[in-house]
């Protein structure tokens, strides 16, 4: 286990009619703030108007900007830095998901700077702050609603580049469970895929000796899977599964399972070539990409003369590969089989066959995936490496 600092100042306001509180949190942050929201579920479900309500209630005043679209573009973005300084704005409050957040939080470190919101995100330029930015949650996924990090597409590349900074770091998030009883299958699906993937990031380091953080992550995906099949077998309105669903979600990307860890991250850079070249919900993207990396790796071992016990563990504890393996490597790719089919029993694709995407442009993601460097920490992946994962995604 290696030194570590962990910090989280997020507030999360969990329960049953949470929402109702955002008036009094906001109070605490800003006079004016700028509601940021998709114009879809938000309004339809009557959120808005709650929230609207509640922050009059407390004598705040509101603005909005709707338009948000999964994969948060910068071009929308741009437009939002543009708004927020017109209408002198003092807080962000974002209505969604990981798309609305992420879009909410480089709004907010742009609505405080004169030049190029991207050159954060292009690592050309690190920021100092950030307008205090608010979350209520509707769909559990992406972890965002307490984490430091955001995503955002520059459509001229296409570029997906990631952020990690402390300013972006809600100061507080409202998660009501019930929020997430209307999202379509297929969005609940990409949520579960996405914070499985933010765990397994993790799980899959180089650290050794990490006992502790090894059960937490292990509990959270089994707690994952668990209440899955429970909204995925009749249970869409089920509350206790909705709930620690939505609970996993914030603890697999706040950085608590991080402690003491180096996490790996390859599968998000690869699949953000997809995301950003095919518009492919993140979600299902990593349902393609995570197990042909988990099948790299293990191969890899085995030429190496290497037992893979990492993933035999991950398919013993996760998958219930239970002691009639005593193959770590028949076990470990059992382990692969599982899990693709868990993600086929929730709708989600696990090739790009299954998601209907071409595969002229392998060479081309490759390419783009290590532009900046070799991916991962668990093993290092070159150009060719890349190339052969997402090759095996076409099988």
């Amino acid at each position: 286990m290696h030194n570590f600092e962990y910090y989280n100042q997020t507030k999360l306001i969990f329960g049953k009619g949470t929402e109702q509180k955002v008036g009094e949190e906001m109070a605490h942050y800003a006079k004016r703030v700028l509601l940021h929201h998709s114009g879809g579920y938000p309004v339809k479900s009557g959120l808005i108007d709650t929230i609207k309500q509640s922050l009059e209630k407390a004598g705040v005043a509101w603005v909005e900007f709707v338009g948000v679209q999964p994969n948060p573009r910068l071009s929308l973005v741009y437009d939002g830095i543009e708004y927020a300084k017109k209408e002198k704005v003092e807080a962000l409050l974002a209505i969604g998901g990981g798309s609305a957040i992420d879009s909410a939080k480089a709004i907010a470190l742009g609505a405080v700077d004169n030049g190029d919101v991207w050159d954060f995100y292009a690592g050309t330029r690190v920021p100092h702050k950030a307008l205090p930015v608010a979350t209520v949650l509707t769909i559990p996924a992406a972890g965002s609603e307490s984490s430091i990090s955001s995503v955002l597409t520059n459509e001229k590349g296409p570029w997906k580049n990631g952020l990690n900074h402390a300013s972006i770091r809600p100061v507080f998030s409202i998660l009501n469970p019930e929020l997430s009883y209307t999202l379509p299958p297929y969005q609940t699906a990409c949520g579960i895929a996405d914070m499985l993937a933010h765990i397994m990031e993790r799980y899959f380091t180089p650290e050794k000796d990490h006992e502790l953080t090894d059960q937490l992550c292990e509990g959270t995906m089994r707690t994952i899977i668990r209440n899955a099949r429970t909204v995925f077998n009749g249970g869409e309105k089920d509350y206790h599964a909705r709930a620690e669903i939505m609970l996993s979600g914030t603890i697999a990307h706040n950085n608590m399972l991080d402690m003491g860890r180096i996490g790996d991250w390859a599968s998000h850079g690869i699949e953000h070539e997809l995301s950003a070249l095919y518009d492919i919900a993140h979600g299902a993207g990593l349902a393609i990409v995570f197990p042909a990396w988990i099948t790299y790796n293990i191969k890899k071992e085995v030429a190496d003369g290497v037992q893979p016990l990492r993933f035999a563990r991950f398919a013993a504890k996760i998958w219930g590969v239970d002691g009639a393996y005593y193959d770590f490597i028949q076990a470990a790719f059992e382990g692969v089989f599982r899990m693709r089919n868990f993600f086929k029993s929730i709708g989600l694709p696990v090739s790009f066959a299954d998601a209907q995407l071409p595969t002229d442009q392998i060479e081309k993601m490759a390419f783009q995936a290590v532009r900046r460097g070799p991916l991962g920490n668990y093993t290092k992946l070159d150009k060719t490496a890349v190339e052969s994962i997402l090759k095996d995604c076409t099988v």
